[in-house]
């Protein structure tokens, strides 16, 4: 059954059983009243009777009024409570008999009395002095009030079934209209099963809809976004992996077919133990950024100091800060701690600063500071800085500028800085005028960890 039939059947379900109970207890609610103006009328009906009758001391005159009563559709009962006898009755003896067996006359509370299957409303209105015991008691039939009854409740089905037609009519239209952009959104969704991205077209939906839409858009474009990438990380592997296989290829060849001399061999072998271990630099990294991205959970944090994180970092810089003969200066603002995981973080960290020293002419320099609720590592060289079409996708896989090694490193970076709930972004240095990279990680808190950054 489609979402829209099931609504609908919900909702006239719904409307039928808060019909049925509205329809029983009005129906039940409107003979109550009809009792209640019965009695009123009956006691207005008796102190005029009264007023007749204590116009008279002749009993006699009391069967004067039968013709009155038998026009109004009425009983009644002369009855005296402190002889508890009937001294009137408008009832035969047996009648009246049977209205003492079950104690009616007594019992002031009873409104409705019974005999075999008919039933009759009651009132009594007591002569003046009460003390005289006297009491003048007045049945009417109830047939009469539940035709009443029957023929309003009668008119209030009508009435409920006009609006029920009209709700179910209503709830049609409002359920087509909830429905209807559902019903558009999965033929949206399957465009993205079918990876039809580029067809995909926006629905006008409102609510929770709209929120649930707008999800399932970005999604698509995440999601195409990961495939163009995923697509080009793998055209640029196999480039990237096909270039020092064809190397050794053609030594390894040229060496078995006899082809190089002694020395050109020996050369050879060199390249081919070069490209081995640049291949396997390659595939170490590239197994690093899957394990990042397959398992984010494997990640261990403990906190770091970060002057002693920096002076680490430092001491791996230095042979090839000395080989190049640049300036390396830090600076960390204060005593700052860092909750992270110690060894990815020192990965990425390492592979920022080992980039500016690759590109760098004079000078790098490390920058570690907190500002409001969050650390900054500032990284920043004096070379040529990194271009404009190159800001966006230097964190790319495989993007790597001139003299880069794998075009990796700073791909890791981002994911580390990222898995550590942080951000990584790149610049122009004003102070050195060459390039400048900022991570940014949360200030640490240990009984809520670190927050997220937004983008």
């Amino acid at each position: 059954m489609k979402l829209q039939s099931q609504l609908n059947a919900a909702f006239t379900a719904l409307l039928l059983v808060i019909m049925t109970a509205a329809g029983l207890v009005i129906y039940s609610l409107v003979l109550d009243v009809l009792i209640q103006d019965e009695q009123r009328q009956l006691a207005e009906t008796g102190e005029l009777l009264i007023n007749f009758l204590s116009e008279y001391d002749d009993a006699s005159e009391y069967r004067n009024i039968n013709d009155f009563l038998q026009d109004q559709d009425l009983q009644l009962f002369l009855y005296d409570r402190n002889l508890d006898t009937v001294l009137f009755s408008t009832m035969s003896i047996s009648v009246v008999n049977e209205f003492f067996d079950e104690n009616n006359f007594e019992d002031n509370e009873e409104t409705l009395w019974q005999h075999g299957n008919d039933r009759f409303v009651t009132q009594r209105i007591i002569f003046s002095p009460e003390q005289s015991g006297l009491e003048l008691i007045l049945l009417t039939p109830i047939n009469d009030l539940r035709a009443v009854q029957q023929n309003f409740f009668f008119r209030l089905a009508w009435v409920f079934l006009i609006g029920a037609l009209a709700a179910v009519i209503l709830s049609y239209f409002m359920t087509n209209k909830l429905v209807t952009p559902l019903s558009l959104l999965k033929k949206e969704l399957k465009k993205v099963e079918n990876r039809q991205f580029d067809q995909m077209k926006r629905i006008r939906a409102s609510g929770e809809i709209k929120e649930v839409e707008q999800t399932v858009y970005d999604m698509a474009q995440t999601l195409e976004q990961y495939m163009k990438s995923q697509q080009t990380f793998f055209q640029n592997a196999s480039h990237e992996l096909k270039t020092p296989l064809m190397t050794i290829q053609g030594y390894a060849e040229g060496i078995r077919d006899g082809i190089f001399d002694e020395e050109d061999a020996e050369k050879g072998l060199d390249v081919m133990v070069t490209e081995v271990s640049r291949l396997k630099k390659i595939i170490n990294e590239m197994i690093l950024l899957a394990k990042l991205d397959s398992q984010p959970d494997v990640y261990e944090e403990t906190e770091i100091d970060v002057q002693t994180f920096v002076d680490g970092i430092l001491s791996k810089a230095l042979p090839i800060v000395n080989e190049n003969k640049l300036k390396l200066q830090q600076k960390v603002d204060g005593s700052i701690t860092v909750y992270a995981d110690e060894e990815k973080l020192l990965r990425a960290v390492t592979n920022v600063v080992f980039n500016a020293i690759r590109y760098a002419h004079e000078e790098v320099s490390i920058h570690v500071y907190k500002k409001k609720n969050y650390i900054f590592f500032d990284i920043e060289d004096d070379g040529k800085g990194v271009s404009e079409e190159d800001m966006d996708k230097i964190f790319h896989r495989f993007i790597k500028g001139k003299g880069g090694e794998t075009g990796l490193g700073l791909a890791i970076a981002r994911a580390i800085i990222e898995q550590s709930n942080g951000k990584i972004y790149a610049g122009k240095s004003k102070k050195l005028g060459g390039a400048k990279f900022t991570m940014c990680l949360p200030v640490p808190n240990k009984t809520k960890g670190n927050k997220k950054l937004k983008s």
